[in-house]
């Protein structure tokens, strides 16, 4: 399946189309549990195909991504196993989590056992079909099955295998388990999060699952275009969490390899860069002022009614805010509490300071900026009723991304689509494959 050959008149059929970057795909014909494919949805993946393996977040989030612009994307889970994901998430309705239907929308399901011989078989058959292999297990385990790149190449060689897993393919510690705040701490990532002379606490995400999640969407993106537009051949996208979380330190590898700093954390701002903080408001809000470019700083002293402060031989310049950091946020701490935070808010955008509120998932509810960008998305689920999942991102102007459907509740609920559609088994091919455990 080629993906990369797309001339003008097709660019220009995307265009066309008249969708709003990253809406819902009209599924009002497609029956319950929605058959219809991701694929139907004509976004700029339409043609891939991938078959989804593992669990949880690190690999399946690149996955849905995937599927919101077009891929067919086909999760494969263990008969007997399903993905644990089904029952995560805080909120639960008519005994159903809500987050399996975001991290899986879009997502055919089927069941396969890839222990099973003719469980094996199946998958090698659906490899012939497949541009994408996206898989999170500890490295090894494909291997173990016989199912390693080498042995999956003999039936496509232009297969892409997107491999996620803790420290990566290759090296002494490969064979670990790793987890998002294993590589959150193991990168140093971790220790730059939080306050001095306190323990390094984690944001309220798996964050490093889903860093890796979008480097491995990256390389799969980079792969299939090397693939089909330079007549490159299949290949390995090798992904590490702890590279991933690794690669978001900026400048403290060579500001160490140079000077031997060691940076650590710094609490609500970074130390040297002033004004950028949070900021208490008179009613209890925080308040985040970003003004340490020299420009901004100026509109924020005008903003504060002290329009000679960037005049101050103390604030003068990037690095004078910076070593005089302490004093500079107590100034605008003392007057940012004289004030409300909408009066803030107001009074900073008035004077074009960057500036927000710290949100809570209760007030991006009532964000219209992110109301206006389809950021809060209705998706209809007969089970459900209608599910508010995030958006899409990014917008597309000419190839908009579209939620099909919701996670499919039910395990296995596209095996007749896929075996009997897709690999043309027969009722008894698929009765007898599920007597002997392989579907």
């Amino acid at each position: 399946m080629k993906v990369f050959e797309t001339g003008t008149a097709e660019r220009d059929k995307g265009a066309a189309n008249g969708d709003r970057p990253g809406t819902v795909a009209d599924t009002s014909s497609a029956p319950a549990g929605a058959t219809q494919a991701a694929g139907d949805a004509a976004g700029p993946l339409s043609g891939v195909r991938v078959l989804e393996l593992g669990s949880l977040i690190a690999g399946p989030f690149a996955g849905r991504q995937m599927a919101d612009f077009g891929a067919e994307v086909i999760k494969v889970e263990s008969p007997n196993r399903p993905d644990p994901m089904r029952e995560w998430g805080r909120a639960r309705v008519n005994d159903h989590t809500l987050w399996w239907s975001v991290q899986s929308r879009g997502k055919k399901c089927v069941t396969m056992d890839l222990k099973a011989p003719r469980g094996r078989e199946l998958f090698l058959e659906l490899c012939k079909e497949t541009d994408v292999i996206l898989e999170n297990f500890r490295p090894g385990t494909m291997e173990k099955l016989g199912l390693g790149p080498e042995e999956l190449w003999k039936v496509n060689p232009g297969l892409i295998i997107a491999r996620v897993s803790g420290y990566g393919q290759t090296g002494p510690e490969a064979s670990k388990p790793g987890y998002a705040s294993v590589a959150e701490a193991r990168s140093g990532l971790r220790h730059l999060n939080g306050y001095p002379d306190q323990p390094p606490p984690r944001t309220g995400i798996s964050l490093g699952d889903s860093l890796g999640s979008l480097y491995a969407l990256q390389g799969i993106l980079l792969a299939l275009y090397w693939r089909d537009a330079r007549g490159g051949t299949g290949q390995v996208v090798d992904v590490s969490l702890v590279e991933a979380c690794f690669s978001l330190l900026e400048s403290a590898v060579p500001d160490y390899a140079a000077t031997g700093i060691v940076p650590g954390p710094s609490g609500s701002g970074l130390k040297g860069i002033a004004p950028s903080n949070i900021f208490r408001s008179s009613d209890g809000k925080w308040v985040v002022i970003a003004a340490n470019q020299d420009s901004v700083f100026v509109r924020l002293g005008n903003a504060m009614g002290m329009p000679g402060l960037a005049a101050d031989p103390k604030y003068r310049d990037h690095a004078q805010r910076g070593h005089n950091q302490e004093e500079l946020e107590g100034l605008i701490a003392d007057w940012a509490g004289h004030y409300t935070a909408g009066e803030l808010v107001s009074l900073l955008d008035g004077h074009g300071v960057p500036n927000s509120t710290v949100s809570t998932v209760e007030d991006i509810f009532e964000d219209p900026q992110l109301k206006a960008r389809d950021m809060l998305v209705e998706v209809p689920d007969d089970e459900l009723g209608a599910v508010v999942q995030p958006g899409i991102v990014p917008k597309l102007t000419r190839s908009a991304g579209r939620i099909g459907w919701n996670g499919p509740l039910v395990h296995g609920s596209h095996n007749a689509d896929v075996y009997q559609g897709l690999l043309n088994l027969t009722d008894e091919d698929v009765q007898k494959a599920h007597s002997e455990g392989a579907i």
